[in-house]
């Protein structure tokens, strides 16, 4: 019978632009893939993508959601002079694991990963404000020593 596997985040850290927002985020979301190359030739019977000997570009992505907060080194002052540029993040399962990553608290960068834009304020009456963040491209690195 296999072993049954269950991942419960309670303590994961990150950090954006080398600032620490562990304590801003309420989720988080890292997508690590390639772009598919064709490799279909002449003669095909179906159609094939990459292989051994076909590298393509890593297409990867990060969203996150975060409490807005206005204060000093946290969520606008960190983001709002990043729209329109590159960044790096940095986000581990465990908070140790950003200091000290294992195989079973991988630290992952981002690094290069571009910011398109942001929305400043989005409130409702009564309610926290959040922001919605959507990272895109840069290079996928994972540690795990």
């Amino acid at each position: 019978m296999a072993a049954t596997t269950t991942v419960y985040l309670s303590n994961p850290a990150l950090t954006i632009n080398a600032v620490n927002l562990t304590d801003q985020c309420t989720s988080a979301s890292l997508t690590f893939g390639y772009d598919q190359l064709e490799t279909t030739a002449f003669g095909d019977t179906a159609r094939y993508f990459g292989g051994s000997a076909v590298t393509s570009l890593q297409n990867n992505s990060f969203e996150i959601e975060l409490y807005q907060s206005y204060a000093a080194s946290e969520t606008e002052a960190t983001i709002y002079s990043l729209v329109g540029t590159q960044t790096t993040i940095v986000i581990s399962p465990t908070a140790a694991g950003l200091a000290t990553p294992s195989a079973t608290a991988p630290k992952y960068t981002l690094t290069g990963c571009f910011l398109a834009s942001h929305t400043p304020i989005n409130a409702s009456l009564g309610e926290l404000s959040t922001v919605t963040l959507t990272f895109n491209g840069g290079v996928l690195t994972k540690a795990t020593a």
